[in-house]
């Protein structure tokens, strides 16, 4: 058979095209995996580097927010005339009872002056005038989750300053961290991903049968009355193993387990608080379908409105699904609030938003708003709340009125949960 020569030129010379790129290609294969693993060891060691740089500024910022002869976090202390206001009685009616021993009688600091009442004496303090808050045993505990699935909107700044307002007026509160990003956990005085383990978040509670029950992760805080159950970044894997649940036993029991988580802890408490992932993951499932009540922060521009409209139809969407699928009842929720939040009255264009906001959501939405306002971020740069600053940072106008336009929307919300009460219905009649 007549092969034309040119042909098979050719192709003898494709081959060995081929062979010299195969030789070449093994020889240069392991000069590549020394350049990969190189790379990724260069990478490693700058990330590293940045990481161990990070934690050192978090520690000296946390050492910052710390009482310098305990090491520890320290509650807020106000003088008898704010503590007579908190606590429902007069100043005279202390100073009366501090002279007749029901009260222990007050010290002065060098320069004469009374000293200042904590949080554990204001709670005495009810407790000897009768005055304490708390919830009948027949009163529903408020259980809120201050929801979003945008990160940005103030949603753990809320939740904070909710939470403490609850706890400075007296009532029982627990404040669980359901966000890896533990950004609520920190301005507790930790360092997540150092202080924590994974047994000391809701991780571990449902990954080690060991530790007996939620309790054991509950820790008490600088704040009298306000309990804590922590976050670090090992909670962001209860999202891939409630998933991996769901698809191997076909059942939607999981979504229930921080609600039976709080029910089991749930009658020491008047409020419970979550701070949920900005995210509508398999986490904010289970707070949405353990809360009884939603607060969804919400700021007035065109982006944020969006995402808001779409987090609430998800809900919607989401809860209806899990009835259908799981056969499980739905979430009955005794209030649901909006709250305009990082509002910028300077603007325009958030005046207009929150008018079409306070418009379309009638009275789901709360009268008051929550502000941008430096005390806030200058706070939180001192890990702490305005709640907890000892003395403006700014100026005293500034702080004033920062303090005045959260105290309005936390109050409106605890008139919420007031009015979900059977023993309080008389205040509302």
């Amino acid at each position: 058979m007549w092969i034309d020569q040119s042909l098979l030129q050719t192709s003898n010379t494709a081959r060995y095209v081929r062979e010299a790129d195969k030789m070449g290609y093994m020889a240069v294969q392991p000069a590549q995996k020394a350049l990969s693993d190189t790379s990724d060891e260069l990478l490693d060691d700058t990330l590293g580097l940045l990481h161990r740089k990070a934690l050192t500024i978090l520690k000296r910022i946390r050492d910052g927010a710390l009482d310098p002869e305990t090491g520890k976090k320290v509650g807020p202390s106000y003088a008898i005339s704010k503590a007579a206001a908190l606590v429902g009685r007069t100043a005279s009616a202390i100073r009366e009872a501090e002279r007749d021993g029901r009260l222990a009688a007050r010290d002065r600091t060098a320069s004469g002056h009374r000293v200042q009442y904590t949080l554990e004496e204001l709670d005495h303090m009810r407790g000897v005038f009768g005055t304490r808050p708390w919830r009948a045993p027949e009163d529903p505990p408020a259980i809120i989750s201050v929801s979003n699935f945008k990160g940005g909107v103030g949603k753990s700044t809320l939740a904070l300053h909710l939470a403490q307002h609850f706890a400075i007026r007296g009532y029982r509160v627990l404040f669980i961290d359901c966000d890896s990003q533990a950004s609520s956990t920190m301005m507790f005085g930790y360092r997540p991903d150092v202080d924590l383990g994974e047994d000391d978040t809701l991780y571990g509670h449902f990954h080690n049968p060991e530790l007996l029950g939620v309790r054991s992760i509950i820790r008490k805080t600088h704040f009298f009355g306000l309990d804590l159950i922590p976050a670090n970044l090992k909670l962001y894997n209860l999202e891939y193993e409630i998933a991996g649940y769901l698809a191997q036993n076909q059942s939607f029991d999981v979504i229930d387990l921080i609600a039976q988580a709080i029910d089991t802890v749930v009658d020491d408490y008047d409020v419970v608080v979550m701070d949920p992932p900005p995210a509508l993951g398999m986490v904010s499932m289970a707070v949405l379908q353990a809360a009884n009540a939603m607060v969804i922060p919400a700021p007035p521009s065109v982006i944020d409105f969006a995402s808001t409209v779409s987090f609430i139809d998800m809900a919607r969407t989401t809860m209806k699904q899990l009835e259908q699928l799981g056969g499980r009842i739905k979430p009955a929720y005794n209030f649901v609030r909006l709250v305009g939040s990082r509002v910028d009255d300077s603007k325009s264009m958030h005046r207009e938003i929150l008018a079409m906001m306070r418009q379309v959501f009638g009275g789901a939405m709360l009268n008051s708003v929550l502000k941008v306002s430096a005390e806030i971020d200058n706070a939180s740069s001192r890990m702490k709340t305005v709640y907890e600053l000892d003395k403006p940072v700014t100026s005293h106008e500034v702080h004033n009125r920062c303090m005045r336009f959260m105290g309005d929307v936390c109050h409106e919300i605890e008139q919420d949960v007031l009015r979900t009460w059977p023993s309080r219905a008389g205040q509302f009649a």
